[in-house]
């Protein structure tokens, strides 16, 4: 009876020897799948005969497969003799066919994945980085040349672009920083008041729109709204080659476009600043009247105690290097544009996200050098 089964087990040699008898096919398919799912397998590596099958189909090749991968998923090795010639393709190729499950390799291969996506981000900050420093190295090198010759500064540009990310800049600004300062306000004496500490409401706001959130918010607003319209313009004429058509001229783009609007930058963001900070303190001066009770002329004196013209001096000091960076980023994402649309929406999306992360990282930078030398 034991030799009729398609399949049994026994010890030779220190392995298991399975041997497989009589036709594999889909009819036999109950009695081969019992025979199969009673194995049991021991600590040991096998041989696998099929000498015996008389009979194959795809099914059979497939329970032979299953066999195999069953016994090498426990760790041992089980190999295949004694395959009949004319079964010997069919064997193959459901072998060749069959997928692969090995976890080990692919958890390999998802590391190194991993690995190779930092190494190319790392690649890619550093030549973001790289090209940052080229941009600032030429726009240093035309604004040399331009005090040397003074005829070829273009004062109209600069008015024109002062005038666009400057004047036309303040109405926003001043909207945004006096709802600003009015929720810090806000929110300290809503928390203040339950130390009976509503006074130091006013440290925290003078002390914090003028160090910090000022130029922090100006900044931002200005990079997303000059910064991604300087992109656009370098992009767009970048597209319509009109960059090439400059020097083909003789002219230099980075002196009639880029260094224009840099320098209106330089000059609008510490005015724009000015005037947040002080609509800031407007706004909490107003809450301070209306929610927490306080007089005008009480804001204004504690506001003259808690502040000093050092806090005012360290956000004006950040103001003209955070206009650096955003024009540095806008010109050198403009200059990146291919001809097509989906080039110039992608690089005025990456200007924007990197010059509001790099404003982020150089006010942190600040705040630990000022906190170092004492202001």
């Amino acid at each position: 009876m034991d030799a009729e089964r398609p399949l049994r087990a026994s010890f030779v040699g220190g392995r298991i020897q399975l041997v497989a008898n009589g036709p594999w096919i889909a009819a036999q398919a109950g009695e081969i799948d019992a025979a199969v799912a009673a194995l049991d397998i021991p600590a040991l590596p096998a041989v696998l005969d099929c000498t015996g099958i008389d009979r194959l189909d795809t099914y059979g090749a497939w329970l032979i497969e299953a066999v195999v991968r069953r016994w090498r998923s426990a760790g041992h090795d089980c190999e295949i003799v004694g395959v009949p010639e004319r079964f010997a393709g069919l064997v193959h190729a459901v072998h060749s066919a069959a997928p692969k499950s090995e976890a080990a390799p692919a958890q390999r291969a998802s590391v190194a994945i991993g690995l190779a996506d930092i190494g190319r981000r790392a690649e890619s900050a550093s030549l973001e980085l790289m090209g940052l420093v080229g941009m600032l190295g030429t726009v240093v090198a035309a604004l040399v040349r331009v005090v040397r010759e003074p005829r070829a500064f273009r004062l109209t540009s600069i008015v024109h672009h002062l005038d666009r990310v400057g004047w036309q800049a303040v109405p926003i600004i001043l909207l945004i920083t006096v709802l600003i300062g009015s929720i810090i306000a806000q929110q300290g004496f809503f928390h203040f008041r339950k130390f009976d500490a509503d006074a130091y409401v006013v440290d925290m706001v003078g002390i914090l729109v003028l160090r910090e959130i000022g130029v922090l918010i100006v900044a931002i607003m200005v990079a997303g709204r000059s910064g991604s319209s300087y992109t656009a313009e370098l992009g767009s004429m970048k597209m319509r080659e009109e960059i090439d058509a400059l020097r083909t001229m003789g002219r230099d783009p980075i002196e009639v476009l880029i260094l224009p609007r840099i320098l209106a930058l330089l000059l609008a963001l510490p005015m724009l600043t000015f005037l947040g900070s002080m609509s800031a303190l407007f706004g909490g001066g107003v809450v301070a009247w209306s929610y927490g009770d306080m007089s005008p002329e009480i804001f204004i004196a504690r506001l003259k105690e808690a502040i000093s013209t050092t806090h005012f001096e360290v956000g004006m000091i950040k103001a003209p290097f955070m206009a650096l960076v955003i024009g540095l980023v806008a010109c050198t994402e403009g200059l990146k544009v291919r001809g097509s649309a989906e080039s110039l929406g992608r690089q005025t999306t990456s200007s924007v996200v990197q010059a509001i992360f790099l404003v982020i990282v150089l006010d942190g930078l600040f705040a630990v050098f000022f906190a170092s030398i004492g202001m």
